[in-house]
């Protein structure tokens, strides 16, 4: 192989595994999401999932997941675009999630997330 050709396959290596400059979402954001995360795994309930009931802290891992994930494309600019986009359905399946706490009827995370944004934002 020749050394121009050797040449640009590692230089288009090193720009396919640059990192891609991103954007933090705003700080007041950043705050709200972190409430929320705490929020959910603070929250001893369960939690509806493709089909499957899962505890708090399992919730609150997979939501911080899809979280980063999306701050990493950019994707989040508010605390709703958090709540529409990576706490209400499923990317995989489409199916919301839901909540269920002590013996209340299950709930879609959607309403319950911003139901308690907004109490937290009225203090």
């Amino acid at each position: 192989m020749n050394l121009r050709l050797t040449m640009g396959a590692v230089l288009m290596l090193g720009l396919a595994l640059a990192p891609v400059a991103r954007a933090e979402p705003p700080t007041s954001v950043q705050i709200e999401v972190n409430f929320l995360l705490g929020y959910v795994e603070g929250s001893a309930c369960k939690f509806y999932r493709n089909g499957t009931w899962r505890d708090a802290k399992a919730a609150q891992e997979h939501l911080r997941d899809k979280y980063m994930y999306l701050v990493a494309r950019n994707r989040i600019n508010t605390t709703e675009d958090f709540i529409n986009m990576a706490a209400s359905e499923s990317s995989f399946s489409g199916l919301p999630y839901k909540v269920m706490c002590n013996s209340d009827a299950a709930v879609t995370s959607n309403q319950w997330l911003h139901d308690e944004l907004v109490r937290f934002r009225t203090y």
